[in-house]
């Protein structure tokens, strides 16, 4: 329709029609998503009964993984929960188990299959879960970053660091130049260990838990701090610039906890006196300047756990896991809200729903393999040497 029938028929656009067309923004979003309101109500009743059924089938065969952010009617059928590196070494730990059922997104499959055993299947219910963090950092242009950071002469001095939520393509390009991986809860270990190898750190591709973790947790400056922007020639940067930086940061960042503002913080506060206001370090530096506490998703639940009962927190993280958390602690008198008004849950994530995992197990359970996630040797072989440097970290 042209814009002359437009007008003709008296048809306004609305914001969010003008925002999927890419002629509007958020401005208090790093991803321009806004997304209020509640995920389609839990599938039919009888897939639960396939799942269940298609699960007591495989027996010991297989071994379900689900990460904290999945959704209620999927975590139910997991043996183990936690975040992704956890549950990575715990299929590891589950040699008998031929079939690793990941409810996760894509980069926790490939680091599931990298510590598992040649003779372990991981298979993603969903091929379509992602990562938007770990999609920001390609391979092509990790290697053009690197290419940049030798013209500037300062490449022997650089040790890149990668964050898990990181593809098994950049875990191998960590390896493979002498770096290691990094997780929320031990990211400052890992920069310790990191500066002691060399001058400065690249690292990917999550700028927020760099950038906190260098200031907020080891005593940096923001100036010290620069932005790695790789949609911009030289990324965005003078080669002095490059030269007088001590942490070289990607220009990545999560779409769900990136959303949090100060204004968020600030709101919060005014709602709920007294609240406690804890927050993942993957939010905005300023978001986490101003947080009471700042923890990975282990430390989150935690903190909840060992908190007085008629307390109250204001949580920055996925909206599943807080939800989750809130009921579990309402008994106790503790009172859990969102941080934010209007943010998404995280949608890759909430990709593996109960029909898709129903038709993983049924066909894991019928012989059939499907979505097999496997990484190539060469890439598994450097990746794993990345992570085994991380598990080798005082």
């Amino acid at each position: 329709m042209t814009t002359a029938q437009t007008q003709e028929l008296d048809v306004q656009p609305t914001p969010l029609a003008l925002l999927l067309l890419g002629r509007e923004a958020d401005p208090k979003s790093e991803r321009g998503v806004e997304c209020p309101g509640d995920l389609p109500s839990p599938s039919d009743p009888d897939l639960v009964e396939r799942a269940r059924k298609a699960k007591e089938k495989l027996g010991d065969k297989v071994f379900v993984l689900g990460h904290h952010y999945q959704r209620d009617e999927v975590i139910q059928f997991a043996d183990v929960t936690g975040d992704s590196f956890k549950l990575a070494r715990d299929a590891a730990a589950r040699p008998e188990a031929e079939y690793i059922v990941f409810c996760g997104v894509h980069f926790m499959a490939e680091s599931a299959d990298i510590l598992t055993s040649d003779d372990q299947k991981v298979v993603l219910p969903d091929l379509a879960a992602g990562c938007s963090m770990a999609d920001m950092a390609t391979a092509e242009q990790v290697a053009e970053c690197w290419d940049v950071l030798t013209e500037a002469g300062i490449a022997e001095q650089v040790v890149p660091v990668s964050y898990m939520n990181s593809s098994a393509d950049i875990k191998a390009f960590t390896g493979k130049h002498g770096g290691t991986i990094c997780t929320s809860s031990n990211a400052e270990r890992a920069l310790d260990w990191a500066f002691e190898q060399g001058e400065k750190v690249l690292f990917l591709p999550d700028q927020h838990l760099g950038r906190n973790t260098a200031v907020r947790d080891m005593g940096m400056s923001l100036e010290d701090c620069v932005l790695y922007n790789p949609h911009k020639p030289n990324g965005g940067l003078t080669t002095e610039e490059l030269r007088a930086a001590k942490m070289i940061l990607w220009r990545g960042h999560c779409s769900v906890h990136g959303r949090f503002s100060l204004d968020s913080v600030n709101d919060v506060r005014e709602r709920i006196p007294g609240v406690n206001v804890l927050v993942h370090p993957e939010c905005r530096h300023e978001v986490v300047a101003a947080a009471d506490y700042v923890g990975s998703t282990e430390y989150i639940i935690k903190a909840l756990e060992a908190a007085p009962a008629g307390s109250k927190w204001a949580i920055g993280t996925e909206l599943n896991l807080v939800r989750r958390l809130a009921n579990r602690f309402a008994p106790e008198g503790k009172e859990i809200v969102f941080l934010d008004k209007t943010v998404c849950f995280c949608s890759t994530m909430n990709r593996i729903d109960l029909p898709h995992l129903v038709w993983a197990l049924e066909s894991l359970a019928e012989g059939n393999l499907v979505n097999r996630i496997e990484v190539d040797k060469e890439t598994e072989a450097f990746a794993k040497l990345a992570l085994e440097r991380m598990l080798a970290l005082p």
